[in-house]
């Protein structure tokens, strides 16, 4: 059954003619090398019974998210904005302060880091990035965690260090469904939960899995082992569109947390598709 309120915490959008996405690359990547706006995004959300969502940064270029609080602005879809700013910048205090007076500022929830890329496991643990995570604290925003699994360690010694900031994990810390292997992830995970300034997105399982075999009952563990570590008040649904087409629908992904979560009371499923996004990342209610 739809839920009441749906929140689509996780896409993306982006337009070549503007700038590259250099991380598209490869024949298997192709169908996503184009331009995705929110003309793209609208209808299907729209008919999946979303009502409002996150718009997540891409690149690590200044010069995205101001245009992305532009688009906000004005949008009656886009809730809120993850965006990118240096966390290694001695004045992010002030980089911060200018996008959130910036057109569509209001709408700034979060920064988010592609930590993923990093080659020191440990970056986010360094004293300069620490000073950033600080600034992002005393904004009021949220940080996003995007990371493979063998950071997750580095990510919740950085939860412990900084308990006024939320963390919120992105793609449930990237597990490597398409292997099947569950640990060591599930334990850094777990790890990862026990902060209680850390919250998760049930967003990205299909592309970790195999793009042409995946099925539901192939993303359970990893999706069971999420809500047994956060719980539906710290979980939070997300579509990670476009990327999903790779291996999905929008309708398919959102279908797919659905199965996945039909154990839940509607309560608590009400938290996942909507509350905890909206508690979290401070959005207006529905």
């Amino acid at each position: 059954m739809p839920q009441q309120d749906l929140v689509d915490a996780h896409h993306h959008f982006w337009d070549l003619s503007v700038r590259d996405q250099e991380w598209i690359t490869g024949p298997g990547t192709a169908p996503i090398r184009r331009d995705f706006g929110p003309a793209d995004l609208e209808p299907r959300a729209r008919a999946a019974g979303v009502r409002a969502t996150v718009l997540v940064q891409t690149i690590a270029v200044p010069e995205e998210t101001p245009e992305f609080l532009a688009l906000a602005h004005g949008s009656d879809l886009v809730a809120g904005v993850v965006g990118w700013t240096d966390l290694t910048d001695p004045a992010v205090a002030d980089r911060l302060a200018a996008l959130k007076e910036a057109p569509g500022g209001d709408k700034l929830v979060g920064i988010r880091h592609q930590i993923q890329g990093e080659p020191d496991p440990e970056w986010i643990l360094r004293p300069e990035v620490r000073r950033g995570l600080a600034a992002v604290a005393a904004a009021g925003l949220a940080y996003d965690l995007v990371v493979l699994d063998h950071q997750l360690p580095a990510a919740a010694r950085a939860a412990e260090l900084l308990p006024g900031l939320t963390f919120v994990l992105d793609h449930l810390g990237k597990p490597q469904v398409a292997s099947g292997a569950v640990e060591p992830w599930a334990g850094h995970l777990a790890r990862l939960a026990e902060r209680p300034n850390t919250v998760c997105k049930l967003s990205g399982l299909v592309t970790e899995a195999d793009w042409a075999a995946w099925s539901a009952d192939g993303l359970r563990p990893y999706a069971d082992t999420a809500v047994d570590a956060f719980g539906p008040g710290r979980l939070m649904f997300g579509s990670d569109w476009p990327v999903c087409t790779l291996a999905a629908t929008y309708a398919e992904v959102v279908d797919t947390a659905r199965t996945l979560t039909a154990a839940l009371t509607e309560s608590e499923r009400s938290e996942v598709f909507g509350g905890t996004a909206r508690r979290v990342y401070g959005l207006p209610p529905a």
